[in-house]
């Protein structure tokens, strides 16, 4: 029995081979071939394009398979959510669906825009936001490079975004937001209650989540003179420290750090966290800072 899964084609690509990759699997993808081979002889990949995952997802075409929240929004597809991946084309966060219009146009509110033609490739979403707020607009499909539809072919257009790079080069300026989304990991209803699939899935998940939480952190190890430990420790209290002692006098200190909490004051050191300066002027000696490939987050 094989498990087949959806890998989106396109901009999440890249970075979902490389977060496959993370996890420990390795897919190769050929430019001539739809069909990537992986290194686990129990799982069949296939490119597929992320708005059009949901809807092969369920009708049971493939097993399961990674897309947006928005395109499962977008295309109404009854499938099972299995994992919230925060993970985008560019970094680990989320993406946003934005109404922008030119940065000349007097237009500041979405109110402005009644009667208007908006292009957007959201189209569904896009109708029903614009309804929810009571302003009547034309929208119409967009089969891509939308950015360059205004002022000329539209007056507005509702975009993907993660920075407002795109957006800021094209010389527009955003004006509301439709929704933001994240990545998620989804699975045919009838594949799920497959004891073998959902395990398969349930184990890929895991694995998946792991590597997106371990490029959240690092690790630091430490010695500490027997004399700086107690100074040292109170530095890690609520760090949950592993602590061995060593033959020759001190302990040993492992750590899992949080790379966003603060940033490192010692050149050289990769985000490491501010703790690292504090650690040093308490008196730990010999500190290791090291990427980790997987964390698995326990029970809160």
């Amino acid at each position: 029995m094989k498990l087949r899964i959806g890998i989106p084609k396109g901009s999440l690509q890249n970075s979902t081979v490389e977060l496959f990759r993370r996890a420990g699997f390795n897919i190769n993808v050929n430019e001539r071939n739809y069909y990537p081979s992986i290194d686990d002889a129990e799982i069949e990949c296939v490119l597929i394009r992320a708005q059009e995952i949901a809807p092969y997802v369920q009708k049971g075409a493939i097993d399961c398979g990674i897309t947006g929240k928005d395109w499962i929004e977008e295309t109404g597809s009854k499938v099972v959510e299995v994992s919230e991946l925060v993970y985008a084309k560019q970094g680990l966060g989320k993406a946003k669906w934005v109404v922008a219009v030119p940065e000349a146009s007097s237009i500041n509110s979405i109110k402005e825009l009644e009667g208007k033609r908006i292009a957007t490739e959201l189209v569904s979403l896009t109708r029903k936001f614009f309804e929810k707020n009571k302003v009547k607009v034309d929208v119409e499909f967009s089969w891509g490079a939308t950015e360059i539809k205004v002022p000329m072919l539209a007056d507005a257009i509702v975009e993907i975004t993660e920075t407002g790079a795109s957006l800021k080069a094209n010389k527009l300026k955003v004006i509301d937001t439709v929704m933001e989304t994240t990545t998620r990991l989804i699975a045919n209803p009838e594949a799920f209650k497959d004891s073998w699939k959902k395990q398969k899935i349930s184990e890929i998940a895991l694995l998946l989540e792991s590597a997106l939480e371990a490029q959240k952190r690092v690790g630091v190890m430490m010695n500490v003179p027997d004399s700086k430990k107690e100074k040292v420790l109170e530095v890690l209290k609520d760090k949950n420290p592993t602590i061995s002692t060593l033959k020759q006098g001190g302990i040993d200190v492992f750590v899992v750090l949080e790379k966003d909490k603060e940033k490192s004051l010692i050149p050289k050191l990769i985000e490491a966290g501010a703790v690292i300066p504090k650690l040093i002027e308490a008196g730990a000696e010999g500190v290791v800072e090291f990427e980790i490939s997987k964390y698995i987050k326990g029970e809160k």
